[in-house]
């Protein structure tokens, strides 16, 4: 019985809509509105042409004061493929833009309404319709061959002689680790994690005995050396987002990913080509991830391998900070007792 009443009601309120629709059209009939409908029929169709000419030069405009002054051209191998591939996309869309933009605006102006004209009914085409769908189809389908080639290059496997970064996300900061002159990176297990062993390093694990740990400064790259970053996180999904490397990649807790590409360009250089002498590569966290997500900012600092080496040389193995006493270039605790005890001694007689 409830059903039915709800049923009822919306009926009646339809049927009462609806005759409140017709009585209003017909006072306006009754009042001359009709012709003053019309007038403003045309004007509003003036309106959409003019609209569709000022849109289209907007278009125009935006695009040659914008293009390449927000992120400037791309500084790495693979962000170059893929800014020829959002090329190619834009130029197919715009295209298809503008036809249907054109044809949309310009029919409402063309066929206002008239008294002297009825419209045509055209309700089905066989040819135009495989028309519009097969075309798209292929497009779309060269399009998608672009993106999975692009895609498998670059998290398919690096060059032999590629450095290794991982990036580790964590709320809200970016955590570096490169591996020492073994060139591996150690084992680590999330169970280990300490506040003297933020990442979870296994000790026993001879490779990581030499691998440098960098929380709160850039990263370090080299300029054309291509580099594979292994990807992770320890509390939520992030992306490590590197606009000016046109790259992205999950960091996903507990499944590592990867993607290597390789600098074309030094930050001194990026420097002088946006004429920004502030400029530097930014790493934005591209996954919503919390309250302090704003924040997760990180830079890189691309330099030649020089420069590299002198900043590598200058950091010291986080193994060796847990465990100074394994530090060759300290000394030892009893060796400086015994020097001090023996001088001690030679200065009694």
């Amino acid at each position: 019985m409830q059903t039915f009443f709800i049923v009822a009601i919306l009926a009646l309120g339809f049927l009462i809509t609806f005759q409140i629709a017709k009585a209003s059209e017909y006072v306006a009939v009754l009042r001359g509105e009709e012709q003053s409908r019309k007038q403003s029929n045309k004007v509003n169709a003036f309106l959409l042409l003019a609209f569709l000419v000022l849109g289209l030069i907007g278009v125009y405009y935006c695009n040659e004061n914008l293009k390449g002054k927000i992120l400037g051209e791309a500084a790495s191998d693979h962000g170059v493929l893929i800014d020829r591939m959002l090329y190619i996309t834009i130029a197919i869309t715009f295209i298809v833009f503008v036809i249907t933009q054109v044809a949309l605006f310009w029919f409402a102006y063309k066929y206002q309404h008239s008294d002297k004209r009825k419209a045509y009914y055209y309700p089905h085409n066989n040819k135009l319709e495989l028309i519009w769908t097969v075309i798209p189809a292929i497009t779309l389908t060269v399009l998608v061959g672009f993106g999975i080639f692009y895609w498998f290059k670059i998290t398919g496997d690096a060059p032999k002689n590629a450095m290794q970064v991982e990036v580790v996300g964590s709320q809200f900061k970016w955590e570096f680790r490169y591996p020492g002159k073994d060139g591996i990176l150690g084992k680590k297990y999330f169970k280990n994690i300490t506040g003297d062993n933020p990442l979870g390093q296994i000790w026993d694990d001879p490779a990581n005995q030499d691998d440098i740990y960098i929380v709160g400064e850039p990263m370090h790259l080299v300029v054309n050396k291509p580099v594979r970053l292994v990807i992770g996180a320890k509390d939520v999904i992030h992306d490590v987002g590197l606009a000016h490397f046109r790259m992205k990649m999950d960091a996903v807790p507990g499944t590592p990913t990867t993607m290597w590409f390789t600098p074309t360009k030094t930050t001194a250089q990026m420097k002088k080509e946006t004429n920004n002498p502030d400029f530097v590569y930014e790493i934005s966290c591209d996954q919503m991830c919390g309250q302090g997500h704003w924040s997760m900012r990180g830079e890189i600092v691309v330099e030649t391998q020089e420069e590299f080496d002198v900043w590598m040389v200058q950091q010291k193995p986080k193994y060796l900070a847990v465990f100074p006493d394994k530090d060759p270039a300290k000394p030892k605790t009893d060796t400086v007792a015994k020097q001090a005890t023996t001088v001690a001694v030679a200065g009694s007689h």
